[in-house]
């Protein structure tokens, strides 16, 4: 058996289900699954967000760190390469064939731009209601979501970092709010834009970090739960910078 490449090809799994927002003891436990899968004596991994490192053992012992540069969420490839892990415990598999699989789950099409787009613009819209809003903040969080979500996507294609990208989200939201009522529209402003802004709200990282903390992975806990306040306070700059520019030079008032 060759042991670097079942190392680069646990790692590569694992790399993607990180990138695609995994857990981190679910990625430990999917590396180490597929290692053991092809009866290695002794497999481990620890597992950050920003990095993998594993080590197996058969006749000897090779360790290999994996750097991982990017995160978003993509449930479904987590989904698949965990079955996949577990599917290997009872139907053994080539290494190349394996590599394969990982490949097309790496390279899948996610959902296309206006099945996103157009559903980003309903859960800002749902969000208004949820939040107390009225059917015009419903119209207005919906349209607002529609071109947050297309200045983020345009932004994220670019490479911006996260920070920003969340700022300048959540000053769109403020903004756009803010033009509907001078025109005249009559829509509640906090109840539109806290709709608005769900969709850059870092859900799933504030839920990985409990997760982690729980099951014990302190550091990776602490690093996510540290993005997930970093990412609120700039969704809190970009709009309260505009608001608060509303209130104190233009005279508005919420």
């Amino acid at each position: 058996m060759d042991m670097n490449k079942l190392l680069h090809v646990s790692t590569y799994a694992g790399r993607i289900m990180l990138e695609s927002g995994a857990e981190t003891y679910r990625v430990e436990e999917t590396i180490c699954r597929i290692c053991y899968s092809f009866g290695v004596d002794e497999a481990d991994s620890f597992v950050t967000p920003t990095g993998i490192m594993v080590s197996i053992c058969h006749d000897n012992k090779t360790y290999l760190i994996n750097r991982v540069k990017s995160r978003s969420v993509d449930l479904n490839k987590i989904d698949k390469i965990n079955e996949l892990s577990r599917t290997l415990q009872s139907e053994p598999m080539d290494l190349s064939h394996i590599l394969k699989l990982l490949k097309e789950i790496d390279n899948g099409e996610r959902y296309s731009i206006p099945l996103t787009l157009a559903f980003s613009a309903l859960a800002a819209g749902t969000f208004s209601i949820l939040f107390g809003g009225g059917f015009n903040d419903l119209l207005a969080a919906t349209f607002i979501g529609l071109i947050i979500k297309i200045v983020t996507i345009k932004f994220q294609k670019l490479s911006i970092n996260e920070f920003f990208i969340n700022c300048i989200g959540g000053a769109t939201a403020a903004s756009l709010t803010l033009l509907l009522v001078i025109l005249g529209f009559k829509i509640n402003i906090d109840k539109t834009i806290i709709g608005a802004i769900m969709l850059l709200v870092p859900g799933l990282a504030i839920t990985n970090a409990i997760r982690d903390t729980i099951a014990g992975d302190f550091l990776a806990g602490l690093t996510k739960a540290a993005e997930a306040f970093l990412i609120a306070i700039s969704i809190a700059v970009g709009s309260g910078a505009i608001l608060s520019f509303w209130i104190n030079t233009l005279g508005g008032n919420i």
